[in-house]
């Protein structure tokens, strides 16, 4: 009910921009342009206004004079050197526009996209990964990455409009007031429906609001059709039906939504064509076609361009009402990305040193994910001295990748505290704190780049050390040997979603690949969750023969569900329930004949026969060494 009430109260608040606030918005996106591309903004201006001169006197004016001149007996060449400067005129604006809109502005427009995009990429690297649970923070940031540069570029366009339609108006108005200034009054009638329009923008508003978690809806489900990361699942199972179940659902909430807002989005529009097409333009026309054929005052040249004018000047109206209504609405959609960019990350550092070598200490920590009705962690106190080798273990959901995003500072603590070197976590320097850590975790992620850059996880250098590095994490990882089959070794692009030479990898090459990353990055510590879970237990045995040479004076935390790896750990950590169940060393526990102890057991069964298993249950009574 309260999450209900905070969305609401949201709403309203981006319903209600004030004049004030529409105005900041729309200069905002301005300022980041001219700073982005200063050329821009004012040659687009200039081209306006000329354009809107021209095209006054290219068709109105144009069509006056020759038909005046007619009527009043002028000569033709009179009408001809008109024509003449009008299209060298015309010769130099269409050189100019090509120039501008072919060569200059697709460079420009590039540019800005980047600068927004940049914004918005670094703002979504440091807000914390609970923004991404919180469903309202999710759409406006979901709605601020699919409408950035439109949006943006859309303050551009309406400016741009404004000042042409205001060009044309003026000319257009001064030539029909010159005509007779009762034609004025059926130019200035749109005005009245600027509140029309204005309202409507406001529907259409909510509406798309409303309508951008259907649509996610409707995209996640045909993802799970033409992804390969959902093919195998798709075709053995029944997952394909609640698919079309997903698409039925989000198909009615669509149509409940346009149910809701239609007619409105409807009488609105009817209102705003209805006043323009049928009161304004007609009434204007039956007017000057009165004074043209009944009282015989109006000659055949300024009727024709009242029939025409009076249109124009409506529509020119109506546009530039349009226009400054497109203003409100441009800001209702850059309110979304400036408070997105405004938004201050709750995990943030105080720039402290960080110490080195420091032990990572958690007293009384809880933690609850932001939705969830129980915690993930409860009272949970430990230490991790600098070099020990330490094993999270324990059942499914018991809170180990919960731990280990508390200690990268992915969340903060619901309660307790958390300190390295005895300093809190909030005190220090946030980049450089994560940077001690060279970490992989179990859902790791490959990206579309080259070998090299998905080990090194940053631009590459090209040196010859580089390389030599990238190889030897490679070997190491027990990946190198594919990586030497592949087309261009380590510069081979993974994927082929941008290079049709790439190469797709199965679950275990591609976690080899990955956890070349820990050897490669040097670090104070190492972090690895489930670092053998695609493997074969051969390659499990020279992993962790490698990690454990190569973190010998490095602090490692593993989590693992084959306890068979807890064994190498100096102590080991056992969670049950989002609790430290049992904590000490491999030895310590099978002692003591806990959890932990059974769980061993159990697991060791697989892989043991009759008589190895009887000296395990002998060495578990005798608390020896199992």
């Amino acid at each position: 009910m309260k999450k209900k009430q905070t969305e609401k109260k949201r709403e309203k608040k981006q319903k209600g921009l004030s004049i004030k606030r529409t105005l900041q918005n729309n200069i905002f996106v301005l300022g980041i342009i001219q700073k982005t591309a200063p050329f821009y903004l004012v040659t687009y201006f200039l081209w306006s206004v000329f354009g809107g001169v021209y095209n006054f006197f290219s068709t109105t004016y144009m069509m006056r004079f020759g038909i005046n001149s007619y009527q009043q007996g002028k000569s033709v060449t009179h009408v001809l050197l008109f024509v003449g400067v009008l299209m060298a005129v015309a010769a130099v604006y269409f050189i100019a526009v090509t120039f501008l809109s072919s060569f200059l502005y697709p460079r420009y427009n590039r540019k800005i996209v980047a600068k927004i995009e940049r914004m918005l990429f670094n703002k979504s690297k440091q807000v914390e990964l609970s923004c991404y649970e919180d469903p309202v923070f999710y759409d406006k940031y979901v709605r601020s990455m699919t409408d950035c540069y439109g949006k943006c570029m859309s303050t551009v366009y309406t400016i741009d409009g404004l000042v042409w339609q205001l060009t044309s108006l003026t000319a257009n108005s001064i030539l029909l007031f010159f005509i007779d200034p009762i034609l004025a009054v059926f130019a200035l009638m749109p005005l009245l429906l600027g509140a029309v329009e204005k309202k409507r923008d406001n529907v259409v508003h909510d509406f798309d609001c409303k309508r951008n978690p259907i649509d996610r809806k409707i995209s996640y489900v045909q993802r799970t059709f033409y992804l390969g990361d959902y093919a195998k699942e798709m075709r053995l199972g029944s997952m394909y039906k609640n698919m079309f179940e997903q698409q039925k659902q989000a198909w009615y909430a669509y149509k409940k939504l346009i149910a809701d807002y239609g007619f409105a989005k409807a009488s609105l529009k009817f209102i705003s064509n209805f006043g323009h097409d049928a009161v304004i333009v007609l009434g204007a026309m039956l007017y000057a076609t009165f004074r043209t054929l009944v009282t015989k005052d109006m000659l055949l040249g300024d009727c024709i361009v009242v029939l025409t004018s009076v249109g124009t000047v409506a529509y020119t109206v109506t546009n530039i009402v349009t226009n400054i209504t497109d203003f409100y609405k441009n800001a209702l959609y850059i309110e979304d990305m400036r408070s997105f960019l405004d938004y201050e990350p709750k995990i943030r550092g105080k720039g402290k040193e960080v110490p080195k070598n420091g032990t990572l200490r958690f007293e009384n920590v809880d933690f609850t994910y932001l939705g969830a009705s129980t915690p993930s962690l409860k009272n949970v106190s430990f230490e991790i001295k600098h070099g020990e080798k330490i094993a999270l273990v324990g059942k499914n959901g018991s809170g180990k990748s919960t731990l280990v995003k508390l200690m990268l500072r992915l969340y903060d603590p619901t309660n307790g505290a958390i300190t390295f070197g005895g300093m809190p976590l909030t005190e220090l320097d946030l980049e450089k704190y994560r940077d001690n850590f060279a970490t992989v975790f179990q859902d790791y992620k490959l990206f579309s780049m080259s070998v090299a850059e998905n080990v090194l996880m940053r631009p590459l250098e090209y040196t010859d050390e580089e390389r030599e590095l990238v190889k030897n994490s490679l070997i190491k990882s027990g990946a190198y040997e594919r990586v030497c089959k592949m087309p261009k070794g380590i510069d081979t692009t993974l994927t082929r979603e941008f290079d049709d030479e790439g190469v797709n990898l199965s679950g275990g090459e591609g976690q080899k690949v990955a956890l070349a990353r820990i050897f490669a990055k040097p670090s104070e510590a190492v972090i690895v969750d489930e670092p053998s879970s695609a493997l074969d237990p051969i390659a499990e045995y020279n992993l962790f023969e490698n990690l454990l040479s190569a973190c010998r004076d490095k602090t490692m935390i593993f989590i693992s569900h084959r306890l068979s790896s807890a064994v190498l750990a100096d102590r080991v950590i056992y969670l049950e329930d989002g609790a430290v169940a049992e904590m000490g060393t491999h030895t310590e526990l099978m002692k003591k004949g806990g959890a932990y102890a059974d769980l061993f057991s159990k697991q060791a069964e697989n892989y043991l026969d009759a008589g190895e298993r009887a000296r395990l249950a002998e060495l578990m009574r005798e608390g020896g060494n199992a």
